[in-house]
């Protein structure tokens, strides 16, 4: 009798960081995992890295066809694409007027445009094996506007919506097994926060709980045998943030205390590090 094929998964960014050890928990799941960066020997050494039956690809998620021919690789070497991950993102910080707008078009290009191509490459293949389930790596930034990053909140914020809307979608035509939800970590010790230590402009990255991205991983981990819409890491974090989203007004007058706090425990987080250096 002939083994049953391994389940086939993809995971965008995934060549550090919360990517990889998003991959590693698939791949220990027993997943064949598509190990995909922009980045095309950092995605080599982190599909080396895991073993098993996972493979890199490089991959630019602006470009839609190259989306659809990752995905396409997925079903071919695996038989089918059960999850799709987007988790790639860009992040550049500081006063919005004051900023490059190239800037704000890259991180809408990665941050949301790269969300939808992700999504809709990944949904071409489950709705024709008529299952699935697409994550998309949002922030908590995608649920208020964190200043310091707005054009980044903003980003976000497109993902989060498109998210709900492509579930929504999925839904009132009649697919229930094809499941998208949004992860809306807290600040993640990643590469992407690894220069932000004297950047200002990134304190709020620094304002809540500082997660590890395995910490992370577990939780989208938990969301293959529970699906949910939208998950904020930690919990209460999400509501505390929906609560500033819900009273702006309340939020632009705590901003001040708000950020000199932020800035502490960014300053804060920096010795601590210093002080483990070797």
């Amino acid at each position: 009798m002939l083994a049953a094929a391994m389940p086939g998964a993809l995971v965008t960014g995934a060549g550090g960081g919360l990517g990889l050890a998003i991959a590693r928990r698939l791949a220990e799941r027993g997943y064949s995992v598509a190990v995909t960066d922009v980045d095309g020997p950092a995605a080599e050494r982190a599909a080396a890295s895991l073993g098993g039956d996972c493979w890199a690809i490089a991959l630019d998620v602006t470009d839609a066809s190259a989306c659809e021919r990752a995905a396409a690789d997925v079903a071919a070497r695996t038989g089918s694409l059960d999850v799709w991950v987007n988790n790639a993102g860009i992040l550049s910080t500081g006063v919005l007027h004051e900023q490059d707008p190239a800037a704000h078009r890259a991180m809408l290009d990665v941050n949301a445009i790269g969300t939808f191509n992700g999504t809709l490459a990944a949904l071409a293949l489950m709705r024709s094996a008529g299952s699935g389930h697409v994550i998309n790596i949002v922030s908590l930034a995608g649920l208020v506007a964190a200043p310091g990053e707005v054009a980044y909140s903003a980003s976000k914020h497109a993902a989060l919506a498109f998210s709900i809307g492509a579930l929504t979608d999925l839904r009132r035509t009649g697919i229930r097994d094809i499941h998208v939800s949004a992860v809306c970590p807290d600040g993640i010790w990643s590469p992407m926060l690894h220069d932000r230590l004297d950047d200002p402009d990134a304190a709020a990255s620094f304002s809540g709980v500082m997660l590890t991205p395995d910490q992370v991983a577990r939780r989208i981990e938990a969301l293959l045998d529970r699906p949910r819409p939208v998950t904020s890491i930690p919990r209460w974090r999400g509501a505390v943030v929906r609560l500033f989203d819900l009273f702006p007004s309340l939020a632009l007058r705590l901003l001040p205390v708000g950020l000199a706090e932020a800035r502490r425990r960014q300053r804060r987080f920096k010795q601590r590090l210093e002080r483990q250096a070797p």
